[in-house]
């Protein structure tokens, strides 16, 4: 699968301005969410071909909506990359028995996260 499409969740505006912009410069066409509300949304206009999602946001965090996008049989083929400052152990764990397919830390390294987006597509 070629991924093109990539979504990003974070609740912060200047996360969603770094990661769109390293993408976008990477070629991928980005649309952004502040929180689980706004990424249904999102899904709903255009299924992404990826997601990268923080785990702290307001309401629901990035674990559930994680759970709830990846057993949405509409979405359930959707990659999605937690992408957060929870840097234990334990958190990434947490975040695959979600339904997440990698998981990065921030500060966001730009190779680190297109090597993960490489070993996706």
């Amino acid at each position: 699968m070629t991924i093109t499409k990539v979504l990003v969740v974070d609740d912060s505006k200047t996360e969603l301005m770094f990661l769109s912009d390293l993408l976008t410069k990477k070629g991928f066409t980005v649309k952004t969410a502040e929180n689980a509300e706004d990424a249904f949304r999102r899904l709903a206009e255009e299924k992404p071909d990826l997601i990268l999602m923080d785990v702290v946001m307001p309401g629901q965090n990035g674990f559930q909506l994680t759970r709830a996008i990846s057993r949405d049989p509409l979405f359930s083929d959707v990659p999605i990359i937690m992408c957060t400052s929870k840097n234990q152990e334990t958190d990434r764990v947490w975040a695959m028995r979600q339904g997440a397919r990698d998981y990065i830390t921030k500060p966001v390294s730009a190779s680190d996260l297109m090597e993960k987006i490489r070993a996706l597509g």
